[in-house]
């Protein structure tokens, strides 16, 4: 779970990234209220979807605003100072739209604060929701509009370097990918479908996790005809000329892991062994580049070079990989054209994939953390 400590050191970061003559800041996308407070409404909850609203202070004070019914779905207690928590459902009364009695808790603030100069991260925040602001800030709105950074560009910058409660959770999600990998391996066969590997899968995932979270990716068969398939799991049943791709992403309170497997149905051809083989070749080069300081570029080309065969068509059409944390994909992008460097306490994942026609396809994906002089390997699962 994040931590106080990491909160409070995220919020810091934040200051030391704003002008000086900024008092206040007003954050509305969701991840990023969790990010600075830990507040997170768990999406296996009646609320899901529903949000709220983080006010930063540079004095330190912070407070959070939200409805009854999200608040009762948070997955923790949030590190704030103020909560201004306004009544939607009482299971007495009729309830109005729930936005507008979120809106509404933003009128307890006063007009002390808003007439000081702040920045709304104005990526997520309403502008129905504006009206609900105290009047003394309308006049100075459009200023404060003009001059200011986009501040939801400021923190996704932040996101890149994960502090310690950051990488604790995702390593959580790590395993419990891991424990899903090993599951496959027992289940994948010739007769069961696809919606039944996703079960056992998911199943794995929840017991490692030791609480509610989500499960979603590839859980695909592919043919030597249709060698790259993706999507959500159907029906379908696997037949032993088929390779399973399994390229999955576990969530807990809103960070992930994103790993991936390719499971032959049957006996593998050799020619498909020879792929695997590549592949494993591919991101082991791809580990090489893995350091602070070096272009995501690089890292993409050394997994490109060997795996594509000089003088024929690319048979790895996709990127190299991505970074990983509150989104999916998040910078740095591992791709040819990325203008992307690793950083120091990235957490990226490096997915080559190979796919040739008549044969089949493979794809494998591991999780990093960049570390001060190289990396850590944060998945343990096998082919």
């Amino acid at each position: 779970m994040l931590t106080k400590e990491g909160c409070n050191t995220r919020i810091n970061r934040l200051w030391e990234r704003l002008p000086e003559d900024v008092e206040w800041v007003l954050i509305a996308d969701p991840r990023h209220v969790n990010y600075f407070s830990a507040f997170w409404v768990n999406p296996l909850s009646q609320s899901l979807g529903e949000r709220s609203f983080l006010l930063l202070e540079r004095t330190g004070k912070t407070t959070l605003f939200c409805e009854n019914g999200a608040y009762r779905s948070r997955v923790a207690e949030p590190f704030v100072d103020a909560l201004v928590k306004e009544n939607w459902y009482d299971q007495v009364h009729s309830v109005e739209n729930r936005d507008h009695v979120l809106f509404r808790t933003l009128r307890e603030t006063g007009t002390m604060v808003f007439t000081k100069k702040g920045l709304i991260e104005e990526e997520w925040f309403p502008e129905g929701a504006c009206r609900y602001l105290p009047e003394t800030r309308g006049s100075s709105r459009e200023t404060v509009r003009e001059s200011s950074p986009q501040l939801g560009s400021i923190i996704r910058s932040l996101r890149r370097n994960k502090e310690l409660d950051e990488i604790e959770l995702i390593k959580r999600c790590v395993r419990a990918g891991d424990a899903g990998n090993l599951k496959a391996f027992s289940v994948v066969q010739p007769g069961i479908s696809e919606l039944e590997v996703y079960r056992e899968v998911q199943s794995a995932v929840l017991e490692e996790l030791g609480y509610p979270g989500l499960v979603y990716g590839d859980f695909r068969a592919a043919t030597p005809e249709e060698p790259r398939k993706g999507g959500p799991s159907t029906g379908y049943v696997l037949k032993p000329e088929d390779t399973f791709l399994l390229d999955f992403a576990v969530v807990l309170n809103g960070y992930r892991s994103d790993t991936t497997n390719t499971i032959p149905v049957g006996p593998p051809s050799d020619h498909l062994k020879e792929l695997l083989d590549l592949c494993l070749g591919a991101l082991q080069k791809g580990e090489e580049h893995l350091q602070p300081g070096i272009p995501a570029q690089e890292v993409y080309s050394s997994i490109a070079k060997t795996l594509n065969t000089p003088g024929s068509p690319s048979r790895f059409p996709h990127h190299a990989g991505h970074g990983i944390g509150l989104g999916h994909p998040e910078p740095p992008i591992l791709v040819s054209e990325s203008t992307d460097i690793l950083e120091y306490h990235d957490v990226i994942a490096v997915e080559p994939g190979i796919y040739v026609k008549g044969i089949g396809g493979v794809r494998i994906e591991h999780n990093y953390l960049i570390t001060e002089n190289g990396f850590e390997k944060l998945s343990k699962h096998s082919f």
